[in-house]
């Protein structure tokens, strides 16, 4: 963790001593010469300094030890660095808005020179470069911050070569599309910052894991020889990379409390070593291995389950004989355009079959 801050710290501060360096020159051009693009373009590579540094303050923030109030950590605080990122960046695209819009209904005459051309040509290059190597530390340490800064350097790359060709076009013709291009670039701008707020908000709200993630996790857990299947995986996420999990597993009933609890203790030993996740709880559904006519209804109530399009899953399955009381979980697909319908015609269907037991049916999530 410590050494993934370090890159994160590094790497941000690499990108705000680039900013503030095209910040100056392009300020400066665009002032000089009257070129409302290139003074948008400078205003986007200071709210770009700026999410920078507020990174860094986020990641410091966020690296801050577990403690009494806040058992699991201060990691989620990288989640309210990146919306006040995407909050400077919207401010960005707004005012750069504002001021292109003023510049077409009040035009000026942009004046350019050889040395403003070629420092525009530079930053193009600077930012290229600059977000190619910024987007790759983000992947390298899984930082969403400096991925999504790495992407937003290649687009303002974009955006400084649009400049720099409206320049060419006015030199060549006498076209001045100074205006039009700084609109364009606070559309862009705009664009950007509403992406990054939503990705955030969604990490907030509790994005779904990636299904490979998923998968990878249920396979280590399913390499323990009594596990017969693994359900119901939840990843709680405090923070990139900090994730608490629980899951349900099914395994023989003639398993005894011994060999249970050594059975969860190497599954949670395993996942955090394959995946660096803290296993909080495993559950248990057993599984009848002995008794034929149970085993037999279970077979004939996935059969009749399975029949559903849209059917995921079905497990937890349990016969309560003394009760009469029948109880499993059943995972519809999220694309069924109805899937409380489908829902109820399943347990129609399974009352029907059996009408002498109580169900006890779960509409599970597909997580």
């Amino acid at each position: 963790m410590k050494d993934r801050d370090k890159v994160i710290v590094r790497t941000s501060v690499i990108g705000i001593l680039a900013n503030v360096i095209l910040v100056g020159f392009k300020a400066t051009i665009g002032l000089l010469s009257n070129s409302i693009a290139i003074v948008s373009d400078a205003v986007n590579n200071l709210s770009d300094a700026l999410a920078s540094l507020i990174t860094i303050i986020g990641t410091k923030l966020a690296s801050k030890k577990p403690d009494k109030k806040h058992p699991f950590g201060y990691g989620r605080i990288e989640y309210l660095s990146a919306m006040v990122v995407a909050a400077l960046v919207l401010y960005a695209g707004i005012t750069a808005g504002v001021e292109s819009v003023r510049g077409i209904i009040n035009p000026e005459v942009p004046e350019y020179t050889t040395t403003g051309l070629i420092i525009i040509s530079s930053a193009v290059i600077v930012k290229l470069v600059l977000g190619l190597y910024v987007k790759k530390k983000g992947h390298e340490v899984n930082s969403g911050s400096l991925v999504a800064s790495g992407s937003d350097a290649l687009f303002d790359a974009i955006l400084s070569l649009s400049v720099l060709a409206s320049a060419i076009v006015f030199i060549v013709w006498g076209i001045s599309l100074e205006a039009y291009v700084g609109v364009i670039i606070a559309i862009v701008i705009i664009k950007a910052g509403l992406e990054m707020l939503m990705e955030t908000l969604d990490e907030i709200l509790g994005k779904r894991v990636d299904r490979d993630t998923l998968k990878a996790i249920r396979t280590t857990i399913c390499e323990e020889p009594q596990v017969q299947g693994a359900y119901d995986l939840i990843l709680h996420s405090y923070g990139p990379d900090r994730y608490v999990a629980s899951a349900h597993v099914e395994i023989p009933d003639t398993m005894t409390v011994c060999e249970i609890d050594e059975m969860e203790r190497r599954i949670a030993d395993r996942v955090f070593e394959k995946h660096g996740i803290i296993m909080a709880a495993v559950g248990i559904y057993s599984v009848a291995t002995s008794d034929d006519k149970i085993i037999a209804f279970r077979s004939k109530v996935t059969h009749q389950i399975m029949q559903h399009d849209g059917v995921i899953q079905m497990h937890g399955f349990h016969v309560d004989e003394e009760k009469k009381q029948v109880s499993l979980d059943i995972v519809l697909d999220y694309a069924l355009e109805d899937r409380d319908k489908v829902f109820k015609e399943i347990c129609g269907e399974l009352e029907a079959m059996e009408p002498s037991y109580t169900w006890r049916l779960t509409l599970d999530i597909d997580f």
